[in-house]
């Protein structure tokens, strides 16, 4: 990989993991209403996942879904399907009393299998595959992981950080409700380029 390929490539993932998506909305819900430490699981699993996604399609993942077309069809379905569940969890979580700990943040665990069903990871992973690494050989696939993991992790703990810093606002239950649904609805607004791509 040459240095001009190495240097797009730090600025594709810098601006499609930092720009809003279903998981920087979710962490902003999140760090509004469980506070940063309690989300560093959910920042991790997406890191995480969504780099071993990334050697995963590199490594050739993306030939079984272009074997089998149909299983584009599925991941669809179970895309839309999963974000939508998630964006009703948003627009219900119970607002937080004081000195109660209510609701419980995404896992490590759950964070990092959604990237498998979240359309942007999809996006982002086969372009950085098809772009970034010519020839597809090993070492260039797990150079373009290892730069997502490196500038993932700190554009999405951005959306922590803002989500927290609106919890100082969301003190008011009616506000921290409208805030939710307004995450939710973003998070459903997010699926306009999976079920209508131009």
């Amino acid at each position: 990989m040459t240095y001009d390929i190495l240097l797009a490539l730090i600025a594709f993932a810098f601006v499609s993991s930092i720009t809003p998506g279903p998981n920087n909305l979710m962490l902003m819900a999140s760090g509004a209403n469980f506070g940063f430490r309690r989300t560093i699981p959910h920042m991790l699993g997406i890191g995480l996942g969504f780099t071993f996604m990334v050697l995963l399609v590199g490594a050739g993942l993306v030939q079984v879904f272009n074997q089998y077309p149909v299983s584009y069809t599925v991941l669809k379905a179970a895309s839309v399907g999963y974000l939508l569940y998630l964006a009703w969890k948003i627009a219900h979580a119970a607002p937080a009393e004081k000195g109660a700990d209510v609701g419980t943040p995404m896992s490590f665990l759950q964070a990092a299998a959604f990237q498998w069903v979240n359309p942007k990871a999809w996006a982002m992973a086969l372009t950085a595959t098809t772009a970034y690494a010519p020839g597809q050989t090993l070492n260039v696939i797990i150079i373009v992981a290892l730069v997502f993991g490196a500038v993932n992790l700190p554009s999405v703990s951005t959306w922590t950080v803002l989500g927290q810093q609106m919890a100082r606002v969301l003190t008011n239950p009616r506000r921290l409700v409208v805030f939710n649904w307004t995450m939710a609805a973003l998070l459903v607004a997010s699926l306009y380029p999976v079920l209508w791509p131009s």
